[in-house]
């Protein structure tokens, strides 16, 4: 044994579990960028907060009876991000779109949620955005920026044009994106609504949104839990998602159609390493539910 074998070991993976690229179906991408945050900063230091969490919990799902050790996951490392917004979001972009032609499926660890435009460059107009929020993130501008991640999401509706967007677990917006989702036949589901008809048939609601639809985009900001369950992001917003609800929601929505997976927004100064652990669980969980679709 080498010496640089011996005291010498890389910068943590995903899970843990190392495939070669080649023969890889799950290919990691961290983007550790939060140039636009406006509450609380930190969100670039989530990558690797995530993966260190997801070497310390366990890897077997009792939802999907999968083991996330058998999946073949490549860690890539991060994006080497620059502190302007768009030369990012190009650099994203041109990666995402060299992954999404291997037709593995792509997963990106935010960062704040504006990466999201970026993949959706690469993805393109012949999808459909499913968005896990507190926030409609619609605004036109905020902070005299137009670019950010209070805005995203309506760049995303005017530039690129996606079949659809659902958001799902909305209970933080401003008049202004409500006037703009009814105008934009933008749908959203709120968190009183989902609380108020139970998981099944909020999921019933979304997939007839979904017929006829071969694309989707899943994207998932951690502040749609409730604080009680993930402190640690950049805009919290009380009355939130339960863990359970989330997961069952989420994994319910994981089919072929999925193409493509982002996670953002946590900020793990803000806590104890906990929504670090919801985050790499979510994963977890949501990559098992993936296998499991793609094995049926």
């Amino acid at each position: 044994m080498s010496f640089r074998e011996l005291f010498v070991s890389p910068s943590p993976v995903f899970s843990g579990y190392q495939r070669a690229f080649e023969e890889s179906d799950y290919v990691i991408l961290g983007v550790p960028f939060d140039a636009t945050s406006t509450y609380r900063t930190g969100a670039r230091f989530a990558p690797l907060a995530i993966r260190e969490a997801s070497l310390n919990i366990e890897t077997y799902s009792f939802r999907s009876d999968k083991n996330i050790e058998d999946l073949k996951i490549h860690d890539l490392g991060d994006l080497h991000v620059a502190g302007e917004v768009e030369e990012t979001l190009k650099r994203l972009e041109k990666v995402a779109r060299e992954l999404l032609a291997t037709r593995k499926l792509p997963v990106f660890i935010g960062g704040e949620h504006t990466i999201t435009l970026g993949i959706m460059r690469a993805i393109g107009e012949n999808a459909t955005i499913i968005s896990f929020d507190a926030h409609l993130d619609l605004r036109n501008r905020y902070m005299d920026v137009t670019t950010s991640h209070t805005t995203f999401m309506r760049r995303i509706h005017e530039q690129i044009h996606p079949i659809r967007i659902i958001e799902i677990g909305t209970r933080a917006v401003c008049k202004e994106e409500l006037e703009y989702a009814k105008k934009s036949d933008i749908h959203f589901i709120t968190n009183h609504q989902i609380l108020n008809d139970g998981v099944e048939k909020t999921l019933r609601t979304i997939k007839k949104k979904l017929v006829n639809v071969k694309k989707t985009h899943l994207t998932i900001d951690m502040d749609v839990l409730d604080p009680a369950f993930a402190p640690g992001v950049q805009n919290p917003e009380p009355d939130g998602l339960t863990i359970n609800t989330f997961l069952n929601l989420l994994c319910g929505l994981c089919d072929q159609r999925v193409i493509a997976l982002d996670l953002v927004e946590v900020a793990p100064n803000y806590d104890n390493g906990t929504t670090a652990i919801q985050a790499a669980r979510t994963l977890f969980e949501t990559l098992c539910s993936m296998e499991t679709t793609k094995r049926k």
